[in-house]
């Protein structure tokens, strides 16, 4: 029985083998490290974790974006008919470029993210803040696009004898 490796473990390798994977993967698809030098334009595909949800309470639509390391400044947002798109870039730091990396794994380069808003999304009053490297975008939603509860009605026992 000591021979067994914990299940938590297991699990870990199994993660920390598709992150590598995919790493070599994108490295050969994108030409380094068979290149002479490795540039930011080289590096994997970098595509934000977004959630995006309406608050049916609030009567709200919200997409967060992660974009930790990204100046707000360097991040555009359009908004075109029910579309949403977001893009931007993260680069490498300029005195990265002459070190020897024993771990690397952010990725860098730039990215677009586009969503099909909801129905009844106002994006005239489309919003965002930056805070903490995550951006929020809200805009308000109409409220006859909001679900509704609809009561039942029963009618009476006696109309239902007479009947």
């Amino acid at each position: 029985m000591n021979n067994l490796v914990p299940r938590d473990r297991f699990f870990q390798d199994l993660f920390d083998f598709r992150r590598d994977f995919d790493q070599i993967f994108n490295r050969m698809v994108n030409g380094w490290p068979f290149g002479n030098e490795r540039t930011p334009s080289m590096s994997s595909a970098f595509a934000p974790a977004v959630e995006s949800y309406v608050d049916t309470d609030g009567k709200k639509y919200h997409c967060r974006v992660s974009l930790p390391g990204i100046d707000p400044k360097e991040v555009q947002i359009h908004a075109q008919g029910n579309t949403l798109t977001i893009s931007g870039e993260r680069k490498l730091n300029p005195s990265a470029k002459d070190v020897n990396f024993l771990h690397e794994e952010i990725s860098y380069g730039a990215f677009e993210r586009t969503f099909t808003l909801p129905e009844g999304v106002d994006t005239d009053k489309l919003t965002a803040e930056y805070h903490n490297g995550v951006l929020e975008i809200t805009a308000p939603v109409a409220a006859s696009v909001l679900p509704r509860r609809i009561e039942i009605r029963t009618t009476p026992m006696s109309k239902q004898i007479a009947a």
